[in-house]
């Protein structure tokens, strides 16, 4: 069997992104390990996208600049 499975260095323990209800507890496995960078810059895409997807257009063309007035009504 072969699986491929993400998983996080904690700095004692590799901790897998997702459950693996197959394995045997107690089972020796051999573990093959690749560094992802890439894994991590998708991630932070992905959170940019969803802040991007809830962003709403006020109407207001200089929000920046006049701030206070649209917060405190100053």
């Amino acid at each position: 069997m072969t699986k491929t499975v993400h998983a996080v260095y904690d700095g004692k323990v590799l901790l897998p992104e997702e459950t693996i209800d197959d394995l045997i507890p107690n089972q020796r496995y051999l573990i093959k390990i690749i560094f992802q960078e890439k894994s991590i810059k998708k991630k932070r895409s992905r959170v940019l996208q969803k802040i991007s997807a809830r962003a709403t257009d006020l109407g207001i063309s200089d929000l920046a600049a006049q701030h206070d007035h649209y917060l405190n009504g100053i």
